[in-house]
């Protein structure tokens, strides 16, 4: 039953079908199938901080295309959609939004409703902060949600996951506790990159190199009996954590004084000299200043000199109260004065304790000349505002170091794409300096779940932590008690305390194949889609998502945790420029939605190849809206023009150019499909595309009048009507029409469904894709026609007579029903016996009254005369 809108239009389509395919459950999962039935995807869990940009539905589109080929090929697609809602963004977003900060100290209030418009932040407990990451988290979600169903994202709702949901807790402190049976992860107090401001330990991953003004200070250091030693440093502050200077062991001024000692610039604390290879002969004097801590090189030159702890520096970014100078850890040749000095500089920030100590040794006249200004790069949290400080503290790692070839063997295993993108995985792995660091001091997220005796005089013993039994989980060992033990009991002597800590968002982030798949809850499925089939993913995180989701399937199942790794390219601003926050450029997706449809979005996003940055280019987005139009208005004269026969005629054999036509499509849809099949989803939309434009431009203009089947509509010598050419046309044009719709489909679901609605009760991307010669088979069943290369050239051959018959009018400015007198072609003879079976659709198209061909052996060539009135 054929059933065509009046009047066509694009708009309101997205909330039409995105509702009727939530409702008749179109992109459901069939757990049913068997698993080499079963396409199945890692899609990347977002996080849920505000907003979404334009860069997450390029590279989420991608995903789609290929899901929606997949399903259309037979397969039943797993494709899940999570959100990750935990760590230090959803805590930043929850305070700024509520004007709340955590503190654990306070008591849970029952009903609590914040000020947000306060201008102080109120402080709450960590079960109401909790809350209310909770409660904004789950609306970000459904804005989320609403744009994801507004671009067509072909998920199946009924998967979706959060990264600290039940499950998600479950499954994280599984693996966790899985791992540390395996000592695989372990604790350890240690040196570690801290970020001031958030106040949480910061792992290698999340790190950032960024340039910074400083100002390089020459110092003194007295040699003990006698003799001096000038060292460079950026960070004077540090001076009272001086634990001994480092020298090259080649560097021949300084071979004389390693061993000796040095008594440190205004604390009079006596310090070794070493030698290191790490030490720079040509950076500043050649000597360095080594502290604990002011880097990471500050750590290596402490651990393997065997240098004692001096720690300064707090958490909170301060220096800290109650060092004591003249003590076993702090001994000084003058404590009084040092002690002095120093409690002018106890309690300041960096910068202030930095300008103080400058001024103290230029009194004292230990700073040599003035300081020299310098940019150097000093490592950030990636979503710090503020240099990272290495303090010491107690965390869980997770061991990379030992494991790295492997992982290097893995990303070998692993089918990239682009290919090159490998290179940067690898890169990451031989880099890798340390462990990984899972723990976070945080509110919002997976606690750690584990808890520790305290013995009776109070102390916490760390060595004998109290585990929770597999089938207990998920555990929160703050409001939950191990067994044995009674809530009284907690933080008090001769009971228990919790573990502080959160996991790091990427532990949970990095088991996303896990808690999609139902490793724990549903064990039959996870067996049938893991390993997964794709994983599309930003390059900006090859170092922590896919890095990390090798390492939890490698060490947990020895296996990779999906096949195939889909990379998408920067999307940039207009101007070719990166977008970024701070920048004032990012481009937000749903203005785009509202002003061009989400079929054009689409379309622009999959002009992106994999790996291959973009700009956000409106112009794309029009080209995108224009294809959509033409996709109805084609739709929609197709199936009038069928509309406008009561009973089809018999086809008694097709014609040749309809046979013609459907060799070109099938050309072009079999290499769509090649295209697709290695997941270039650009190069299958070009190719589907220029053929739909041939479709629409050559092709319906070649077949309309014999379609038709109305003589009055022309009157020209060469045209003549049958129904057994109507009959063929009728059935090219529905064939070829339903085809290239199932083709567009992957790219331009709304417009496609819509238009497929016109004429079909099921949905079109629950139908097949083209197969190779479908559009053949079916315009010659019971037929004899022979097919082949030849069928091919019929309709080349006579677009080419078309094109240049459009051209002639176009030069001579005049309308394209101006008759013309006379086309004389000359070719070969097999390209004009192609000709001849199309020349009352030719001259019915260009308006010909006569056509002359002439069998030529030299170059082709085609003479368009004009009506000489018109010439």
């Amino acid at each position: 039953m054929i059933s065509v809108p009046d009047k066509v239009t694009l708009d309101g389509l997205e909330q039409k079908w995105s509702t009727i395919w939530e409702e008749r459950e179109v992109y459901r999962f069939d757990d049913s199938v068997p698993a080499q039935a079963i396409y199945s995807i890692d899609t990347p869990p977002p996080t849920v901080s505000g907003s979404l940009h334009i860069g997450h539905v390029f590279s989420y589109t991608h995903a789609d295309i290929i899901a929606r080929y997949q399903r259309m090929q037979g397969h039943e697609v797993f494709y899940p959609v999570g959100w990750d809602d935990n760590g230090v963004p959803t805590e930043r977003r929850v305070q700024n939004y509520f004007s709340v900060r955590c503190d654990p100290s306070l008591q849970y209030e029952p009903d609590l409703v914040p000020d947000s418009t306060a201008k102080v932040l109120r402080p709450v407990s960590r079960a109401n902060f909790i809350e209310l990451c909770e409660q904004l988290t789950q609306l970000d979600e459904q804005v989320y949600e609403m744009l994801w169903r507004r671009v067509g994202l072909s998920v199946d709702w009924s998967l979706t996951y959060t990264t600290v949901g039940s499950r998600s807790r479950k499954v994280s402190q599984a693996a966790f506790l899985s791992l540390l049976a395996k000592g695989e992860i372990y604790q350890n107090s240690s040196p570690t990159l801290w970020d001031v401001d958030f106040q949480t330990a910061v792992s290698q991953a999340e790190l950032e190199d960024r340039p910074v003004a400083g100002k390089y200070h020459r110092v003194r250091f007295q040699v003990v009996g006698g003799g001096q030693v000038e060292i460079e440093t950026s960070r004077p502050e540090l001076l009272p954590a001086c634990v001994g200077l480092v020298v090259h062991p080649d560097d021949t001024r300084y071979q004389s004084l390693v061993g000796q000692r040095v008594l440190t610039p205004l604390f009079g604390v006596p310090v070794t000299v070493i030698a290191h290879p790490l030490a720079d002969p040509e950076k500043g004097t050649g000597a360095a200043m080594v502290c604990t801590f002011g880097d990471l090189t500050d750590v290596t030159w402490w651990r393997e000199g065997q240098l004692p702890l001096r720690v300064i520096m707090g958490r909170d970014g301060r220096l800290l109260d109650g060092i004591v100078f003249g003590s076993d850890q702090f001994p000084s040749e003058d404590p009084e004065r040092a002690n002095a000095l120093y409690g002018e500089l106890a309690r300041r920030r960096s910068v202030a304790a930095r300008e103080r100590v400058t001024e103290l040794l230029l009194e004292s006249g230990e700073l040599l000349g003035t300081p020299t200004n310098v940019q150097h790069a000093v490592k950030f949290y990636e979503k710090g505002d503020r240099p990272l400080e290495v303090v010491a503290s107690r965390q869980w790692f997770l061991r990379l170091l030992s494991h790295r070839d492997a992982f290097i063997a893995r990303g070998e295993e692993l089918d990239w794409l682009p290919p090159h993108m490998r290179v940067r995985y690898e890169n990451w792995v031989r880099g890798l300096n340390a462990d990984w660091n899972l723990s976070r001091q945080r509110f919002f997220g997976i606690p750690i779940p584990i808890w520790y005796p305290i013995d009776a005089a109070g102390e916490i013993d760390y060595d004998r932590p109290i585990l929770p039994a597999m089938e207990d989980l998920p555990i929160d060992p703050h409001s939950q008690t191990p067994l044995g033990f009674q809530e009284s009991q907690r933080n008090q002597p001769g009971g228990f305390a919790a573990d502080p800590d959160v996991m790091d968002t990427w532990a949970t982030s990095s088991l996303s194949p896990q808690l999609a798949g139902g490793w724990l809850e549903q064990p039959e499925r996870f067996a049938k889609v893991f390993p997964m089939d794709l994983r599309p993913q930003g390059q900006e995180i090859i170092r922590t998502w896919l890095f990390y989701t090798i390492v939890r399937s490698e060490l947990g199942f020895g296996a990779l945790p999906f096949k195939r790794a889909l990379i998408s390219g920067f999307v940039l601003d207009p101007d070719r420029k990166k977008m970024s926050k701070s920048k004032g450029n990012v481009v937000t997706p749903l203005p785009l939605v509202e002003r061009f449809g989400s079929d054009a979005l689409r379309y622009w996003a999959a002009g992106g190849r994999p790996g291959v940055d973009t700009a956000a280019d409106e112009g794309q987005m029009k080209i995108g809206r224009r294809l959509a139009i033409k996709i109805a208005n084609a739709t929609k004269f197709v199936l009038g023009t069928l509309a406008r026969v009561e009973s089809p005629p018999e086809m008694v054999a097709p014609h040749p150019l309809d046979l013609s036509f459907l060799a070109v499509l099938d050309e072009a849809l079999n290499d769509a499909t090649v295209r697709l099949e290695q997941n270039d989803y650009t190069g299958a939309l070009e190719t589907i595309e220029r053929c739909f434009w041939e479709f629409c431009d050559d092709y319906l203009e070649l077949v309309k009048v014999r379609a038709y089947g109305d003589p009055t509509e022309v009157v020209l010598p060469l045209v003549t009507l049958s129904e057994a050419g109507r009959a063929s046309a009728l059935a090219t044009l529905r064939i070829a029409n339903e085809l290239l719709l199932r083709a567009l489909a992957p790219y331009q679901p709304f417009v496609t469904e819509e238009a497929w609605s016109w004429s079909h009760d099921e949905s079109i991307h629950r139908n097949a894709w083209p197969q190779r010669g479908e559009g053949l088979r079916r315009l010659m069943e019971g037929s004899a026609a022979v097919q082949g290369e030849a069928a091919v050239d019929v309709f080349r051959a006579t677009q080419e007579v078309l094109t240049e018959v459009r051209k002639i009018k176009s030069e001579h400015k005049v309308s394209p029903k101006t008759p013309v007198e006379r086309v004389v072609i000359r070719d070969t003879g097999d390209r004009l016996r192609s000709l001849g079976a199309a020349l009352g659709d030719l001259a019915a198209a260009g308006v010909v009254r006569s056509i002359a061909l002439q069998e030529e052996g030299s170059a082709p060539a085609i003479e368009v005369l004009m009506d000489p009135e018109v010439g």
